[in-house]
């Protein structure tokens, strides 16, 4: 049996923003907990919600302890700076960071038993859905306000954690495109990578199937005649992303990822490399090492990024067909796909270990040791 789980309610398309304050009086809220990293506060993206909130006279409470990779203690003073507001919705605006701080506080709101936030790693055993999250993304890549997915950093062990939970998934998604015109380029092309690799990742795991494969070849496909023009900031490009990002994320938060993800969750631990930026690095590698395990999905993953002539290809050419013109985008949009200078060699063992211990790990199409993440790490290197 398998298990789909989607937002309640979405929203696409230029102006969707305009939606969060119909939302949150349809829904009867009375205060919001706006959750949101301190540079979007700094630039004016977070205004572009929060002037709509002060239009219709909603009263909000705005939360910035927020770090690129949020940690154990950015959810915990969440936690108390939510109870101490009053709040009874959160409005989560920005990336990955946002949103993942977000969900944690949320579930832990109406699950207060994992106050201690580590016990909420791998699929937690709790009761009550997570206290209603409105997502606007601002980033087109992690798909964070689509998935049940969200990841923490515990400083003082230098690990990630992955939280996989039906309850934390946002009640509303607001995918604005103009939200994501702010996005520097370089940011633009780590998170379109990032939403490469969900779409990818998701298309080979272990756990795919007709409905997830329907998402994801799709999402390989927009992304790929999107991401280069939403880099050089092209209207086309940027909404194309907002939506193959979203795509990705329908599928792989209901199927899994694989051990990209597991790698890149410990350089981030190890060297707050940032996540998408990370995933990127190794997908082209990843993909060359998966690659026997993939039946013929390579093919559409060709035919998906524009490789042309895959049917008269052989196995061997359309495998490699595809690892080409993913490392090929990945070059067109200023991702160096090496680990010269970041890895330290004194570290291979504990990242190694680390990554096979992920979450993400068990999902990947070809069985994997430590010893093979350890290679693959070395290679990049």
């Amino acid at each position: 049996m398998n298990k789909f789980v989607l937002n309640e309610t979405s929203y696409h398309g230029a102006g969707a923003i305009s939606a969060v304050p119909e939302e949150i009086k349809a829904r009867g809220y009375k205060k919001a907990f706006v959750a949101s990293d301190p540079d979007l506060i700094k630039f004016g993206v977070t205004a572009k919600v929060t002037d709509l909130l002060d239009k219709e006279g909603i009263p909000y409470e705005v939360y910035s302890d927020i770090k690129p990779n949020p940690t154990i203690e950015n959810v915990q003073n969440g936690v108390a700076a939510f109870k101490a507001c009053g709040a009874d919705c959160i409005v989560a605006i920005g990336g990955g960071s946002s949103m993942d701080t977000s969900k944690a506080i949320g579930i832990i709101i109406t699950n207060p038993e994992f106050a201690d936030v580590r016990s909420l790693e791998g699929v937690a055993p709790t009761k009550n859905p997570c206290t209603p999250i409105i997502a606007v993304p601002t980033t087109a890549g992690t798909a964070a306000e689509v998935t049940i997915n969200y990841v923490i950093t515990d400083v003082e062990k230098k690990r990630k954690f992955v939280c996989v939970d039906v309850h934390d998934i946002p009640v509303v998604a607001v995918v604005d495109p103009d939200m994501m015109a702010s996005m520097p380029a370089g940011l633009t092309a780590a998170t379109g990578m990032d939403a490469l690799t969900h779409a990818i990742e998701g298309y080979i795991t272990k756990g795919a199937w007709e409905l997830s494969d329907m998402f994801h070849i799709k999402a390989i496909e927009v992304i790929a005649r999107s991401l280069r023009a939403a880099v050089k900031n092209e209207k086309e490009g940027r909404d194309g992303m907002a939506l193959g990002q979203y795509i990705a994320g329908m599928g792989f938060s209901n199927v899994g990822l694989g051990v990209d993800h597991s790698m890149a969750h410990t350089l981030s631990a190890y060297y707050d490399m940032p996540h998408g930026k990370a995933c990127a690095t190794l997908l082209p590698c990843v993909m060359a090492f998966n690659a026997p395990c993939t039946g013929e999905k390579y093919r559409d993953i060709a035919k998906a990024m524009g490789v042309e002539g895959t049917e008269n290809m052989t196995q061997e050419e359309y495998r490699k067909a595809a690892v080409e013109a993913v490392d090929k985008l990945a070059q067109d949009v200023g991702i160096v796909t090496s680990l010269k200078g970041v890895v330290k060699e004194e570290d291979l063992p504990q990242l190694a270990l680390d990554a096979y211990n992920d979450a993400c790990r068990p999902g990947n199409p070809r069985d994997c040791s430590v010893e093979d993440i350890e290679a693959l790490y070395r290679s990049l290197m």
